[in-house]
């Protein structure tokens, strides 16, 4: 009987453009996280960072499923070194170019794939761009395939990277590029201001973070009573004028003028639709 070979699913991320994938690699390949590996990618062969393996089911897409190609060796590592070099002044070509066609495009980067003759360049743009005589422009210059791609704002944050305004490396880049969409019901949610400029990222878009904690939010806003409810507390009609879910307090406003802070575990209903009830005393 002939032993089949165990293949196991591993993350990886592609280095130049942070984007994170799932590949099978067999289970006797030795590898440990930040090794670099050769693998496909939808633009050809490239070179990845390994992660480590898949734990969580929902990252298992097979329709996502990068192929591992083969550990990276000195020689593929000395060759993407020596492209970085060369994506600078190609970088920096092509802007030139961009400007004299007068083409209404932000190019993000460019890239040499390892082991094709061909560059591309990564460009946003709020419209389509004829970028048909910049090609051929190009071409003459690099001697070479030339492929221009547009990408969203997003995309840019997760290919250049930065530091966002908790002090941390974009998430996007950092972390993972396979986000949850957000919304701004994640800010309201979370009592956050809806000023924009408040919870956008430095791509303009909502910052993806809103929504590590939407879903804790929401399940402990659905055990306490919403802002504007009203009940009776010793004959006085109080009404729920602000929860704060991190200290656990409400703040209650009377019909009498009073305004008090109350725990809230002294909320309580009998079953989801009961009237809350108040249980305690209520402190001046």
């Amino acid at each position: 009987m002939e032993n089949s070979t165990v293949k196991n699913k591993y993350s990886i991320k592609v280095i130049h453009s942070s984007e994170t994938h799932t590949v099978e690699i067999d289970s006797g390949e030795e590898l440990v996280k930040g090794d670099k590996i050769v693998v496909t990618t939808r633009y050809g062969k490239d070179i990845a960072e390994f992660l480590g393996p898949v734990c969580s089911c929902a990252c298992k897409n097979d329709g996502e499923m990068q192929t591992f190609i083969r550990k990276a060796t000195d020689d593929d590592i000395k060759k993407f070194e020596k492209n970085l070099e060369k994506e600078a002044d190609a970088l920096k070509t092509c802007k030139e170019k961009v400007l004299e066609h007068k083409l209404d495009m932000k190019l993000v980067s460019a890239h040499y794939l390892p082991e094709e003759t061909k560059i591309l360049f990564f460009f946003t743009a709020d419209a389509r761009v004829d970028f048909r005589a910049l090609v051929k422009d190009l071409v003459s210059i690099f001697k070479m395939r030339i492929e221009l791609r547009q990408i969203g704002v997003r995309d840019e944050s997760r290919v250049v990277g930065g530091v966002a305004v908790c002090g941390r490396p974009y998430c996007c880049h950092s972390v993972t590029d396979k986000l949850q969409s957000v919304s701004i019901k994640m800010a309201k949610e979370q009592n956050l201001s809806l000023n924009s400029m408040k919870i956008s990222g430095p791509c303009g878009r909502l910052l993806c973070c809103l929504s590590y904690e939407y879903d804790f939010y929401k399940e402990e806003k659905r055990k306490l009573p919403n802002l504007g409810y009203k009940l009776t507390i010793k004959n006085i009609v109080f009404k729920v004028v602000d929860v704060n879910i991190q200290s656990g307090k409400i703040m209650l406003a009377g019909d009498d003028g009073r305004k008090v802070f109350v725990s809230s575990d002294k909320f309580q209903r009998d079953h989801d639709g009961a009237p809350w009830k108040f249980i305690g005393e209520l402190e001046d």
